[in-house]
């Protein structure tokens, strides 16, 4: 046997054992992973997590849809949350989990969202009819207005604003087709470019503005709902009104910012 070939066993000989390190390596890594996973204690210590994001979600709700469904799709969610977490990409295991339990009650909710086409349409009536009234007043109609070009009574424009609040509750998050994505110009930038850093801001910039052209109510049920994250319950204590009487508030909010966003897009569609 030459002395060539000789180093060229040898060689090969050293490469697989390099080969059984890495692999040892990658097995060792691999179990000292999977014992960092969750155990069912400490999954069940993050529960309270899943009622406190479906509360959030409820206000949305549409029958037969129940806040015990939201619940059971969370616990879900946060289990699978549990199976996948892996420390090396994810700094916080409740960072991880909050995106997994949200993300799954919205898929539930999406599955349930069905609005009738009549309904639908009306929707894009009402819309269509609130940026005309806004171009040419600079504010939403009121909801009295709004009652009246739509040759409706002011009960079923609450009605169709719970429907359009529905709608855009998905949209806010990515799931709808209409109207700007809220959820995008609030969501923490990831690698953006100038131009597109500066187009986040300005949009954020818009929807303050926007917020502060609300009516006074409508303005303190939004900042305490989004801000200090008080339930539709707790704002009407708060107010000493009724709860469906915050949930009108809040839609009407909703669609009004709805409304302003559409003007600055420009498309009022």
């Amino acid at each position: 046997m030459s002395a060539e070939t000789k180093g060229l066993i040898k060689q090969e000989q050293a490469t697989k054992k390099d080969a059984r390190g890495h692999l040892k390596a990658a097995k060792r890594a691999y179990a000292g992973q999977k014992k960092q996973r969750l155990d069912e204690q400490q999954i069940a210590q993050f529960l309270p997590l899943v009622h406190k994001i479906a509360q959030r979600a409820a206000s949305y709700l549409r029958p037969p849809l129940t806040y015990e469904d939201l619940v059971s799709a969370g616990t879900v969610g946060l289990v699978k949350a549990a199976r996948d977490y892996d420390p090396s990409f994810f700094a916080e295991f409740q960072t991880y989990a909050y995106i997994r339990i949200r993300g799954a009650i919205l898929d539930e909710l999406r599955g349930w969202a069905f609005i009738p086409p009549t309904v639908n349409k009306q929707i894009r009536r009402a819309m269509n009819l609130s940026v005309e009234i806004a171009k040419q007043t600079g504010r939403p109609p009121s909801e009295t207005e709004l009652a009246e070009k739509l040759g409706i009574t002011v009960s079923q424009v609450y009605e169709t604003l719970e429907s359009a609040r529905a709608q855009q509750f998905l949209s806010i998050d990515g799931y709808g087709e209409d109207g700007p994505a809220l959820g995008n110009i609030l969501a923490a930038p990831d690698t953006k470019t100038p131009d597109e850093e500066f187009e986040r801001a300005e949009l954020i910039d818009r929807l303050a503005e926007a917020i502060q052209q609300l009516d006074q109510r409508q303005r303190e049920v939004v900042l305490l709902y989004y801000q200090q994250h008080l339930t539709m319950k707790q704002i009407a204590e708060v107010f000493g009104i009724t709860e469906p009487r915050v949930s009108q508030l809040h839609a009407t909010a909703i669609f009004n910012l709805s409304v302003k966003l559409r003007q600055y897009d420009g498309t009022g569609q």
